[in-house]
């Protein structure tokens, strides 16, 4: 049975009462003018390659509903929350916790030291940390003196990547911890603060940085909000710009807010260097909720909370029956299983999400229920269009499968010092037009009759098999289905063959290779399947590709050196 969340409703003064029913008073009468602002219109001439029912449906799935964002920037949105409930709760770490209150007050301190430290509205700021309550200051410390900040996680990211990273985002000042400072590099005349060893000294008085620090250059929802470096496994990492307005469009609406209010507990479990980080911070401290910090302990975390935002990978590993308080959980960072979303759905609002970094964070999502026919990953997010294109980006009928290019509010601003990759990625957006941009998300997917997404992989995980074009996430799907699977990979490993890995090991390894073959062509079946307990995870929490390519081509040159003994041994 399905536990729909019963979410209480906010708590409003009379002043705040009047402008919510003036509010819904202005939603119910819409002039004609106001009725069109609320959707985005098509350039027609865009959409002349389709049958006419096709241009409408078209524009009317791959947009979501226009709707106001009720902040600016991002620290506005925790301002406003440490203004009305100073004494709340907001973030809790291994027994320790912080009020709205002193967090305000802390990183209006920090504030004020950057920018002592010279740093300006626009400027950049790297945050080389480890999960804390000083991380927390740091991010919003950062954002109050304009700046955007640049996340790394110490002791994961290897010193050659943080080198990447100062240099190209052009980081003048580094803010860390004081046990940590051996370990970030930088020391070529870049400013490193210690967060923790600040938050130490005592304040002069009861009101000494309590005023929100203002820089002399005001923030706007245009400028940079954090800077995301890709993980580099096809080489240079890239750092993604994403702005305040990007940010504030999915976390401060719905279904992004994922229903987040005062009083409400939302884990914080993934790395700071990864962008759904930002999802639980500041999705969580924009809407007046409590950051609980994960230790090493993953479930004692998922088992306190009320809100969970990960990748499927990550999930799969909590014990769902010992987290019937959670009330939502978002997934997006890689495909979901379909059993993993039932399982998850069955007592809680489980939201399957999608989208990079360049479209902050996510841009389409759906509320999964058990009894849906399919999995998607739904609808475009407010604010937000999804074009579902072909090899020449022009627009395909509904049902057909193509590459999906996401427009809106979403699109971030490319890539920092590499303007290449950004006009590559980054183009023009011909449907919407007014100097807006699309971005290529080397997604596939297509619609569905109820105007919702499926989705078919990434165009780079399209191989060819013996001259076939395989899908690989159709055939991790297939694998997934059989008996017991909760994780399952498939890879191509030369030219004529593909292997496969399945999660735990208690799972049937033929009743996996017969689930294929009973889905899927011949030529998908792999030709090996690995058991393992568990399948490894990047510093992200998503699935280690790669190094589960180095275990398949391992094993099987040890299967054709076996096959080579084989005739020695006879003799």
């Amino acid at each position: 049975m399905l536990n729909v969340p019963n979410y209480p409703p906010p708590r409003l003064l009379p002043h705040q009462l009047k402008t919510r029913i003036q509010s819904d008073k202005q939603q119910i009468f819409k002039t004609p003018e106001q009725a069109r602002q609320e959707r985005f219109v098509f350039d027609k001439s865009a959409l002349d390659n389709l049958s006419l029912l096709d241009q409408v449906l078209f524009e009317r799935f791959g947009q979501g509903p226009r709707v106001p964002v009720p902040f600016a920037t991002m620290h506005q949105a925790f301002e406003h929350f440490a203004g009305i409930q100073p004494e709340a709760i907001a973030v809790e770490h291994l027994g320790e916790s912080i009020t709205y209150g002193e967090l305000d007050r802390q990183a209006n301190r920090l504030a004020v030291r950057l920018a002592e430290l010279g740093v300006q509205t626009g400027d950049h700021v790297a945050l080389f940390l480890q999960r804390s309550i000083p991380m927390i200051v740091g991010v919003l410390a950062t954002l109050k003196a304009g700046a955007a900040y640049v996340p790394q996680h110490v002791g994961v990211a290897p010193e050659a990547h943080l080198n990447t990273v100062l240099d190209v985002a052009n980081i003048d000042v580094i803010l860390t911890l004081s046990r940590l400072q051996d370990q970030v590099p930088g020391n070529d005349g870049r400013t490193h603060l210690n967060i923790d060893e600040l938050m130490q000294e005592p304040f002069a008085d009861e009101t000494e940085f309590v005023e929100s620090f203002v820089p002399e250059t005001a923030v706007s929802p245009n400028n940079t909000c954090f800077i995301i470096f890709t993980s580099g496994t096809t080489g240079t990492p890239n750092g993604v710009q994403v702005t305040h307005g990007n940010v504030g469009n999915i976390l401060l609406t719905a279904p992004g807010n994922l229903g987040i209010q005062p009083g409400m507990k939302v884990g914080q479990i993934l790395s700071i260097a990864f962008d759904m980080a930002a999802w639980e911070i500041l999705g969580c401290l924009g809407n007046g909720g409590t950051l609980v910090i994960r230790g090493k302990d993953f479930m004692e975390t998922a088992r306190q909370v009320d809100v969970i935002i990960s990748t499927p990978s990550i999930l799969a590993t909590f014990d769902a029956e010992h987290c019937h308080n959670v009330k939502t959980v978002a997934v997006a960072g890689e495909p979901c299983p379909r059993p993993l979303a039932d399982k998850w759905g069955a007592f809680c609002a489980f939201y399957n999400s999608c989208g990079p970094t360049e479209v902050t964070i996510v841009n389409t999502a759906e509320q999964h229920l058990p009894w849906k026919k399919g999995l998607t990953i739904g609808k475009p997010t407010p604010n937000n269009t999804v074009y579902v294109l072909d090899e020449n980006l022009q627009p395909l009928p509904i049902g057909e499968i193509g590459e999906m290019w996401a427009g809106g509010d979403c699109v971030s601003k490319g890539y920092i010092g590499n303007e290449a990759l950004t006009s590559e990625r980054y183009r023009p957006d011909p449907f919407l037009g007014d100097g807006r941009m699309m971005f290529r998300t080397r997604d596939l997917g297509k619609w569905t009759a109820e105007g919702e997404l499926e989705h078919y992989g990434r165009t780079d995980d399209q191989v060819k098999i013996r001259g076939f074009r395989v899908e690989l996430d159709s055939v991790s799907a297939a694998l997934e289905s059989a008996p017991d699977c909760t994780r399952a990979v498939a890879l191509k490993l030369d030219d004529r063959h593909l292997a496969g890995f399945v999660s735990p090991r208690t799972v049937d390894v033929e009743a996996a290779r017969e689930a294929v073959a009973s889905q899927l062509p011949y030529y998908c079946t792999p030709k090996f399947i690995i058991d393992l307990e568990e399948l490894p995870k990047t510093p992200r929490g998503k699935i280690d590709k790669r190094l589960l390519l180095e275990m398949a081509k391992a094993h099987d040159a040890a299967l054709e050196n076996e096959e080579d003994l084989q005739p020695e041994l006879a003799r």
